[in-house]
């Protein structure tokens, strides 16, 4: 095993193969360890989250090392089938890359019994193995922006589904009419650890064959609306998203922690209106946000500077300073002022907003489409339903750190690792030398970051698909950066050269558009030694 860093509370176990992996998974869940707090097993790693408070990273690594990795797992007997039109893309590209007809392709496929080994990248993504070897191929050089949800397709010696429409550089080679990831469902993800897969070829099956039953990708349901108060949406130049402290327990089926971007400012919000921490709050980008309320109420904004302005229902405007507890009354319209600095501003209410839970949380995760829908203009939702525990309110509260602004330079620590050693000397250097631009396709899933020079590989090869950590700088062909937030796949296929530390991500949430980041090195690159027994 090569134990490498990831940050300052993740650790990356690097072993020889797949069922080393799901070997030392197993063993690790059946006996486990006082301080790991997340385990997400992949291709030849295993990603594992701990409490550094509780055990140290060379102490977990002199634990891990002395499990035993050479017991191979036995396959469920859950079948599950997939039928597929082999209609893709790629698919002639992928016959040309193994020197097979398309014809041979398909037939080596559906004649596979594949198993799901894990899940990750997107909820419900099932990463499958024990194909035939000749359709092992590599990923694209370019990945697509956008695959469509229900692509079958292959990478390295995989074979997998996407379940929804996502970015993504697998070679793909058909597609199939059935859900993948269904909240309807329990468990919502068809592909289970363990799980034995067989595709089906829909151009060469009797007329007899019923396709499995499929089900619409749902959200979270929306509350009705009909007594108490409520807050009546009028302007969302972007939707307002509701967010909590985030969904954790549920790597398993591809789904990251999500959550709020900036928590400080998250739990300041909960804190001024006298809230727990973690009752669900508007999460509001750039501003220009303007709602209704219905009755009385105290609210509080934080996080990203917008100006703020009450209108009474008398037509008077008042403006009121952000972090401070603001008094409603019904018929007040609340006006957000588009964001002088930073990018996201948190919308608190006292007993909270009303949303629905989904998989333990009420976050919206925008990649793994998973809880409430987000809020436009005309959307009306509940607020004041949670009145246990109620505090009273905080005035002491200020922002964190001061945020930035377009132009402005950005300085986040991070830690080197896991992948550093796949980077050039000047690729390393690069990194920290020169500035990098925050550009418009940045989201809650990353940040994508652009410099006058890339960063250079040693070589082009392929990296097994492994685990990522929110905050990891993951570096594509392209050499371009992207700093993965909240919203981040649990698996990504390109090398990460750094990952930002944990208490400079609410200031990676706060960048806009525009804005200057220069990466500053706290550790140097170095594989994790276990601490003497």
């Amino acid at each position: 095993m090569r134990f490498l860093p990831v940050s300052l509370t993740t650790l990356l176990v690097e072993l020889q193969n797949l069922d080393e992996t799901l070997a030392l998974f197993a063993s690790l869940q059946a006996d486990p360890v006082d301080g790991i707090v997340e385990m997400v097993p992949a291709a030849r790693t295993l990603m594992v989250r701990f409490q550094p408070e509780v055990i140290t990273a060379s102490e977990l690594v002199a634990i891990i090392a002395g499990h035993d990795v050479s017991k191979a797992l036995s396959a469920s007997d859950q079948r599950v089938e997939i039928p597929v039109h082999y209609d893709g893309e790629d698919l002639a590209d992928v016959a040309e890359l193994t020197g097979l007809s398309v014809e041979e392709v398909i037939r080596r496929h559906t004649e596979s019994i594949f198993t799901v080994a894990f899940c990750g990248f997107a909820p419900g993504f099932g990463y499958l193995v024990n194909g035939d070897p000749k359709l092992h191929v590599p990923r694209r050089k370019s990945p697509r922006t956008r695959i469509p949800a229900g692509s079958v397709a292959l990478a390295g010696e995989f074979s997998g589904v996407y379940p929804q429409n996502s970015p993504g550089g697998w070679q793909i080679i058909g597609t199939t009419p059935v859900k993948m990831w269904d909240l309807d469902r329990n468990p919502p993800a068809l592909f289970q650890p363990g799980y034995q897969v067989r595709f089906i070829d829909l151009a060469h099956v009797p007329a007899s064959y019923h396709l499995p039953p499929t089900r619409q990708i749902m959200q979270a349901p929306a509350r009705d609306v009909t007594e108490g108060v409520a807050l009546k949406v009028l302007e969302a130049p972007m939707p307002a998203l509701i967010q909590d402290l985030g969904r954790f327990g549920q790597t398993g089926q591809g789904v990251s922690s999500s959550g709020a971007l900036d928590q400080g400012a998250f739990k300041a919000a909960n804190r001024i209106v006298g809230n727990p921490l973690n009752t669900p709050c508007l999460e509001v980008t750039l501003g220009g946000f303007c709602f209704e309320i219905t009755g009385r109420t105290v609210m509080a904004l934080t996080g990203a500077s917008c100006p703020l302005q009450i209108e009474t229902h008398d037509g008077t405007s008042i403006p009121h300073s952000t972090y401070q507890p603001v008094s409603l009354e019904a018929g007040d319209k609340v006006r957000l002022g588009f964001a002088v600095s930073g990018a996201r501003s948190y919308l608190s209410f006292r007993g909270g907003i009303d949303a629905a839970m989904a998989l333990g949380s009420a976050a919206t995760d925008t990649l793994a489409v998973v809880g409430p829908e987000a809020l436009v203009a005309g959307s009306v939702v509940g607020i004041g339903g949670v009145a246990e525990r109620l505090l009273p309110v905080s005035l002491e509260e200020q922002p964190a750190f001061k945020h930035p602004i377009a132009g402005e330079e950005v300085v986040l620590d991070v830690v080197m690792g896991p992948r550093t050693d796949w980077f050039t000397h000047k690729g390393i250097e690069t990194l920290f030398s020169q500035s990098w631009t925050v550009t418009p396709q940045s989201n809650r899933v990353g940040v994508r970051l652009a410099g006058d020079t890339p960063l250079e590989r040693i070589d082009s090869r392929e990296l097994p698909s492994e685990g990522t950590a929110t905050g990891a700088i993951q570096v594509p062909h392209s050499g371009q950066p992207v700093l993965f937030l909240a919203d981040h796949p649990l698996t990504g296929g390109y090398p990460v050269i750094a990952t930002v530390a944990e208490y400079h991500l609410d200031l990676a949430g706060q960048m806009p558009v525009n804005a200057k980041v220069r990466f500053r090195p706290i550790t140097q690159f170095n594989e994790i030694e276990p601490a003497a027994r």
